[in-house]
């Protein structure tokens, strides 16, 4: 944990004092992402504030069943202006995107809140937990600490973070606080077998196309223990894939049990490759090979951004990731 570490009570005061607020987080936002901007922004609505919640490129489809994902804001953003602007679960001020930066930059102060152990501290107020499971968590802790609003709605994002961000309690992040996290939600009223049955059991069947893909055209590598999914812009386009289709689907390729290491490689449209890489064995550091090609993330969930083609990026990271896990045996 950084030295510079801020506390949430200096946070909440800052937050409090002021009178127009934006909130972000990073592009292609997934479940922590937006249920910790909504889940913050519609806590400091309920205190009569001004927020703006933006995100790049908007709210996936899969999250879109979450109250207030109509109020989120996406480039080309308005003139209005901010006493305080908030980063959350953002590694790197850049990765808000580039129109949210410059409206981030309209305050005068920056808040940044991650559990991204690479967040090199970019806000004016930093606090960086790298042992939380999710952003989400910080921002629970954030309202439940200091006496700011947990409304019904704030929970459903908060839940819906906590969740995604953890494999729905599954990953080793997750803490007994979380599990606690979870209950008080429930005794405060949340229907989390709604939320789960939205989050984990609603999928367009595009989805699952892609899901038969990634299982006809997966390989293995390193006797079995890593396994890997190229995923062309060809087939994103055949499926007309929306974004959010594809989260979570990695993990189907975690739980094959030979596997300790699982891999996809995406065809972005600017013709860079993103790459996502998990892990299941704790001596694999999956953050440390996706920085060495610029890259980080978490230890067991981490990706970068290669050059194209893709066949090329993935046997370069595919070499660089089976070294390491030769290196265990």
């Amino acid at each position: 944990m950084p030295a510079e570490l801020t506390p949430l009570s200096q946070i909440a005061d800052t937050l409090r004092g002021a009178d127009r607020i934006a909130i972000a987080a990073h592009v292609r936002p997934d479940g922590d992402a937006v249920g910790s901007v909504l889940g913050l922004a519609l806590s400091l609505r309920a205190l009569g504030k001004t927020v703006y919640a933006l995100l790049e490129d908007g709210v996936p489809s899969n999250l879109a069943f979450l109250p207030g994902t109509d109020t989120v804001l996406s480039p080309p953003y308005g003139d209005f202006e901010i006493d305080v602007a908030v980063a959350l679960d953002t590694a790197t001020h850049e990765r808000v995107g580039q129109q949210t930066v410059a409206a981030l930059g309209r305050a005068p102060l920056l808040v940044n809140v991650d559990h991204h152990a690479t967040n090199p501290s970019y806000g004016q107020l930093n606090h960086i937990d790298s042992a939380q499971p999710a952003t989400g968590q910080i921002i629970y802790e954030l309202l439940h600490a200091n006496d700011l609003p947990i409304t019904e709605a704030v929970m459903a994002h908060l839940f819906a973070a906590i969740s995604t961000d953890t494999g729905s309690f599954q990953f080793s992040c997750t803490t007994a606080r979380t599990h606690e996290i979870a209950a008080e939600m429930m005794r405060a009223g949340l229907d989390t077998a709604e939320l789960a049955r939205r989050l984990y059991q609603t999928y367009p069947a595009r989805r699952l196309t892609l899901l038969r893909a990634m299982l006809n055209e997966m390989t293995f590598h390193a006797e079995g223990r890593i396994v890997s999914w190229n995923l062309t812009r060809g087939l994103m386009d055949e499926v007309q894939m929306e974004p959010g289709d594809t989260e979570g689907l990695i993990d189907t390729l975690r739980m094959i049990d030979s596997v300790i290491s699982a891999v996809i490689f995406e065809e972005l449209e600017d013709g860079k490759i993103r790459v996502s890489a998990r892990s299941k064995d704790n001596r694999l550091d999956v953050s440390a090979v996706c920085g060495q090609f610029g890259g980080g993330g978490h230890r067991m969930a981490a990706g970068a951004r290669m050059r194209a083609p893709v066949t090329a990026a993935a046997e370069t990271f595919l070499t660089a990731l089976e070294h390491e896990v030769r290196r265990l045996d």
